[in-house]
């Protein structure tokens, strides 16, 4: 990995964090595309797929929790990262900040909200056509 002036690179493949780990910090992505995924037992399952502008990390950072997924770059990447005290600096040198974090995880909510209808409907179809035979 190399250093930039802004941001640090991250090559096609890289796991930025682990699922389970201690997050201290969370990131911007600046340039590329990081795939969201569970580690669960000897499979990945992907989540989402997040690009340029997008935060990641940030649940582990505002919790205090362990990091719920894991993330690797899709591609060559280039994140910026921000610990928890540089964080609430730059909100409170920007509010707006915070205002965009806010609306992106709105955004994710809704998307979620979108996901939980059609597996709803996909499991109940399932077991409409098994009740069926």
């Amino acid at each position: 990995m190399s250093r930039s002036t802004l941001g640090k690179d991250y090559p096609d493949g890289t796991v930025i964090f682990h699922q389970g780990e201690t997050g201290h910090t969370m990131y911007i992505i600046l340039q590329g595309s990081v795939e969201i995924y569970l580690e669960e037992d000897i499979q990945e399952i992907s989540l989402a797929r997040r690009g340029q502008g997008d935060f990641l990390g940030e649940m582990a950072l505002l919790t205090q929790e362990k990091r719920s997924a894991s993330a690797r770059a899709i591609g060559p990447v280039r994140l910026l990262s921000l610990d928890k005290k540089n964080f609430l600096r730059r909100v409170q040198e920007d509010p707006t900040i915070a205002m965009r974090l806010v609306a992106m995880l709105s955004s994710r909510i809704r998307e979620l909200d979108t996901k939980v209808v059609v597996l709803t409907q996909a499991l109940r179809d399932c077991i409409g056509q098994q009740t069926s035979k």
